[in-house]
Parts: structure tokens; C-alpha cells; sequence
């Protein structure tokens, strides 16, 4: 039962809540104040960057067909749009949209872990994990460990931080095969897509479920689109730091001398 206070004013009595209300936002704010609003912006968000991992897992394939052809690629991506917009325009719309949503993305995800804890505190009971499986228990922690690695790959192969003198800029062929030659970066790579993959399969279970998709009819469907996305993304991803310690992934045989592509145009993001 929650607990009030009683104070007297102008000679009658009022009854205060302990527990004030926030400030009521305008809307659409007022409703992302709310857990279900909340959950919604986390699905939403959750299904544009879905889309961003599937799109962006395709277009590394490109790396099996060689230098030129990923390279090819990247330039495609910055003229988007073609003599309708500036070079490289519409991409950063994209890259802006995308910061937009892993912000909406991180911010309802953490709000939303901030009001179960405190929900927990209100029982003296401990949180039951009977019907929770291993995916969803961990979802507090592959969160982490993926916008962690997400920083590390913009580091390694965007801004070439990681890779110091050794990144060629433009040479998306070259910066990756470089990189994962390395064992621990290899390695850091294969555990951060499996922490990928947990994430998407519990995070696209639950997107059904906040938009209404939750009947026992469906559950089979919602669990097989769930894992048949998460296996197929992780493949993809594990395959090129698998690929490049094999040697299936090299620059023996490469046609075109590291970095003369065009040395004056900027770099896509491999």
C-alpha cells in the first residue's frame, strides 16, 4: 500500500502522495514518459537497426569478390542519390538517422532497466528467473558489450585508430585483412558477434511481443524469424575474421597496388 501524508491547509486536510509525479511532457513526449511508450521506442528503433546490421552484413560479402568490387561499393554508398543530391549527402542522413536511433535505442533500454529495478525494490522477494531463458537474462549485458564493440570497429576500421600506420584510407580490402590478421582482434570480433547475436534474437522475440504479435499460435514463427535472423547475421559477421585467419581472405593475389584507388577520396565504412 503506498504511504501518504496528511497536512492541513486554510482548515482542511489534504492528502500528499509520497511519490510525486514527473511534469507531464507534450506529447509524443509524454508518452515515451511511460513504460509501454518506452518499450515502443525500443522496438521502433530496435527494427531500424536491425535493418542497418542485415544491410550492413550484406555489403561486407563484397570482400569475398575482391578490392576493387568492395571499393566499388563504398563508393556507391557516398553517391547515393546520384546528381540529385551533394556527395556523401544522403549517407550522412543515414549515419545521423542511425545515431538518432542507438540513442533512443540506449536511452529506452536503460530507463526501462532503471524502473524494473526499482518496481524489485517495492517486493521482498528476489527476481525469479524460472520463465526468463539464458538470452534474456544476459540481454543487460550483451547491450553493453555490442556499443562497446560497436566503438572498437569504428576505431579499428573507420577511423584507423588501431590500426595507426598500417590503415590505408579508402582501401576498405586492406584495413580489414590487416586488422584481422591480428589473433586478439580476430578474437574480439568473433565474441562481440555472438554477444550480436544473442542480443538480436531476444531483442526480435520481444519486438513481436510490444507490437501485439504474442499468440500461441505464432510463438513457433516469432522464435524461428528470431533465431533464423540471429544465425544468418552471425555467419555472415564470423566469416570474415574466420575467412581472413584462414588466408581465404589475403593480399597475395590483389590486381590493384594498397591504396590507389583514388587517394583523394574519403574512406566508406567497412
Amino acid at each position: 500500500m503506498a504511504q501518504t501524508s496528511t497536512r492541513q491547509t486554510q482548515g482542511q486536510h489534504e492528502v500528499a502522495p509520497v511519490h510525486r509525479r514527473p511534469k507531464q511532457l507534450p506529447w509524443p513526449l509524454s508518452l515515451y514518459q511511460s513504460a509501454i511508450g518506452k518499450k515502443y521506442a525500443m522496438a521502433i528503433s530496435g527494427i531500424g537497426l536491425l535493418g542497418f546490421v542485415v544491410v550492413h552484413m550484406i555489403g561486407n560479402l563484397h570482400l569475398y569478390e575482391g578490392p576493387v568490387q568492395v571499393h566499388e561499393y563504398g563508393e556507391a554508398l557516398r553517391d547515393l542519390g546520384g546528381h540529385l543530391a551533394p556527395r556523401t549527402f544522403l549517407l550522412w542522413v543515414m549515419r545521423l538517422g542511425l545515431i538518432a536511433m542507438f540513442a533512443i535505442h540506449i536511452h529506452s533500454a536503460y530507463s526501462l532497466s532503471r524502473m524494473s529495478l526499482k518496481a524489485d525494490d517495492s517486493y521482498a522477494g528476489k527476481r525469479n528467473y524460472i520463465a526468463a531463458n539464458f538470452a534474456s537474462r544476459t540481454m543487460r549485458w550483451t547491450g553493453p558489450i555490442v556499443l562497446l564493440y560497436l566503438l572498437f570497429h569504428l576505431a579499428d576500421l573507420t577511423w584507423g585508430w588501431w590500426l595507426g600506420d598500417e590503415y590505408v584510407r579508402g582501401d576498405i580490402y586492406h584495413n580489414v585483412v590487416e586488422s584481422m590478421s591480428s589473433l586478439p582482434v580476430a578474437i574480439i570480433y568473433i565474441v562481440a558477434n555472438v554477444a550480436l547475436a544473442m542480443h538480436i534474437f531476444h531483442g526480435t522475440w520481444s519486438m513481436f511481443q510490444t507490437l501485439g504479435i504474442n499468440n500461441p499460435k505464432f510463438n513457433d514463427l516469432r522464435r524461428g524469424i528470431a533465431g533464423t535472423l540471429a544465425a544468418v547475421i552471425l555467419i555472415g559477421n564470423l566469416s570474415f575474421p574466420i575467412a581472413v585467419q584462414a588466408g581465404l581472405l589475403n593480399e597475395d593475389n590483389r590486381s590493384v597496388p594498397v591504396g590507389e584507388f583514388n587517394p583523394d577520396e574519403s574512406s566508406a565504412d567497412a
